[in-house]
C-alpha cells in the first residue's frame, strides 16, 4: 500500500518461508524479547489494561488488571469480563451494538463498582480496534483506574478549594447577573413612569406587559442562584416514586421556547416507565444540565434524541445529540471540577449531574464521536430492584 511504513521486523516477517533454521530461531528469540519488553512496561503501570473481544473474553491483562479484578493469572484466562463486572455490558450496550466498519466506534467512559476482593471504584476507558489484516471482528482495550481514593478526597477538596471556588463562582454569577438587572432597572423606570400617566392615559396594556419582562428576568435570576447554591451546598435527595418520564417533559416544556430559537428538533421516545425512587428537584437539574450542554454542542438544525430502555434491574435514559462530539483527550476529564470545553463555562454542570445520579445509586457515562455527536446515558435502579447507593 502506497505511504505505507514497514519495520525491518515486517519486512522479515514477509519472507518468512525463506527462512533457514538459524535465522528463524534468531527470530523467534528476537519476537520473545519485544513480547516480554512490552509485557515488562504494561506490567509497571498502575492502571489495568485489558483486551477484550465483543464476547467479552479476555485475551489479555496485565498485573493491575488482575489486582483490580481480584483474580490471578490463571483464574482470569478464558474469563468474560461481562461475567467478572456484572451490569457492565447493559451499560456499555451502545457501544457494543454499533456496527464494525460503519464509522467510528465510540470511545466510552464509564465509573462502576467492584465489591472483591474490597469495595472500590474503577473508571473504565474503552477503545474500539480492529483485527489486523481488516477483518470485521473488533476489540476492546480497556483501561481501569482505581479512583475510590479520589471519590472519597472529593468531597474534602471541595471543602480545601471553598474559598478559591466561591470566588470563581461569584465571578460567573456577577456577570451572569449583570444583564438582567439592567433590563430589570430599564423595566422598572418605565412602570414609575407610566405610574405617573396611568390615570390619564389608562395604559395598563402596556404596563402589565413591562411587569410581565420583569418576572421573567427575576426567575432566570433565581435560577442562577439554585444552581449557584446548588454548586457549593450539595444535600443528600428526598428519595419518593418518581416518574420519570414527567420530569423529562416537565424539563422539556420549560426549554421548549429556547429549542425553538436555536433550531433544535428534539425526539423523545419515552413511553411508560417503572417508577424509580429520586428526588423531583434533584432529577430536573440533572436533566437540565445534560439538554442544555447538549444545546450548547449543536448548530441550529441539530437533532436532541431521547431514547429509554428497561432492563431487569434497571431503567436507562439515553441523551443523544448531534454536536460536535468530545475528543478524546477531554472524554476522560469530562467530570472533573472546572473542566470544561465550552467558551465560558464553569465546567461543574456534569459534575453535579454525577454527584446527583450517585447519591440515587444510578450511573452517568459518555460516548462520544468527534463531528458526530455525544450519547449521555442515565442509569437509574428500579424501585422494586434497588442496590446499595454510593455515598459520596
Amino acid at each position: 500500500m502506497a505511504g505505507k511504513k514497514h519495520s525491518s521486523l515486517d519486512r522479515v516477517l514477509g519472507r518468512l518461508d525463506t527462512l533457514d533454521s538459524v535465522n528463524l530461531a534468531n527470530l523467534v528469540q528476537r519476537l520473545a524479547r519485544e513480547r516480554g519488553l512490552f509485557e515488562e512496561i504494561f506490567n509497571t503501570l498502575q492502571e489495568g489494561i485489558l483486551v477484550v473481544r465483543e464476547d467479552g473474553a479476555i485475551e489479555y491483562a496485565n498485573t493491575s488488571a488482575h489486582r483490580l479484578i481480584g483474580l490471578g493469572g490463571d483464574e482470569l484466562a478464558g474469563q468474560t469480563l461481562w461475567r467478572l463486572v456484572p451490569g457492565l455490558h447493559t451499560s456499555l450496550g451502545g457501544a457494543l451494538d454499533d456496527e464494525p466498519g460503519v464509522g467510528a466506534a465510540p470511545v466510552v467512559a464509564r465509573e462502576f463498582e467492584l465489591t472483591y476482593p474490597e469495595p472500590r471504584i474503577v473508571r473504565l476507558y474503552m477503545v474500539p480496534f480492529g483485527v489486523p489484516g481488516g477483518g470485521t471482528s473488533r476489540r476492546f482495550a480497556v483501561i481501569l483506574s482505581d479512583v475510590t481514593k479520589d471519590r472519597q478526597s472529593t468531597e474534602a477538596r471541595i471543602e480545601s478549594e471553598r474559598t478559591a471556588s466561591l470566588i470563581l463562582l461569584a465571578a460567573g454569577v456577577a456577570h451572569e447577573l449583570g444583564n438582567p438587572l439592567n433590563s430589570l432597572n430599564i423595566h422598572l423606570q418605565l412602570i414609575e413612569r407610566k405610574l405617573k400617566r396611568l390615570k390619564a392615559s389608562k395604559n395598563s396594556e402596556a404596563l402589565a406587559e413591562s411587569v410581565r419582562v420583569c418576572r421573567e428576568e427575576v426567575t432566570r435570576l433565581d435560577g442562577i442562584i439554585t444552581n449557584f447554591l446548588e454548586a457549593i451546598r450539595p444535600r443528600q435527595p428526598d428519595l419518593a416514586e418518581t416518574d420519570l418520564t414527567e420530569i423529562l417533559a416537565e424539563v422539556l416544556r420549560f426549554q421548549q421556547r429556547e429549542m425553538a430559537d436555536r433550531g433544535i428538533v428534539v425526539e423523545a421516545e419515552t413511553p411508560r416507565l417503572p417508577p424509580v425512587m429520586a428526588d423531583r428537584n434533584q432529577l430536573k437539574q440533572v436533566f437540565f444540565n445534560i439538554t442544555k450542554n447538549a444545546m450548547e454542542a449543536m448548530r441550529p438544525g441539530g437533532k436532541l434524541k431521547i431514547r429509554s430502555r428497561v432492563e431487569d434491574d434497571s431503567v436507562f435514559l439515553l441523551f443523544g445529540d448531534s454536536g460536535s462530539g468530545i475528543k478524546q483527550e477531554d472524554l476522560v476529564r469530562m467530570f472533573q471540577p472546572y473542566h470544561t470545553t465550552k467558551p465560558g463555562g464553569h465546567g461543574l454542570g456534569l459534575m453535579i449531574a454525577q454527584r446527583i445520579m450517585r447519591e440515587h445509586g444510578g450511573q452517568i457515562g459518555l460516548e462520544s464521536k468527534e463531528a458526530v455527536g455525544t450519547v449521555v446515558t442515565l442509569q437509574f435502579p428500579r424501585k422494586d430492584r434497588r442496590v446499595r447507593m454510593l455515598h459520596s
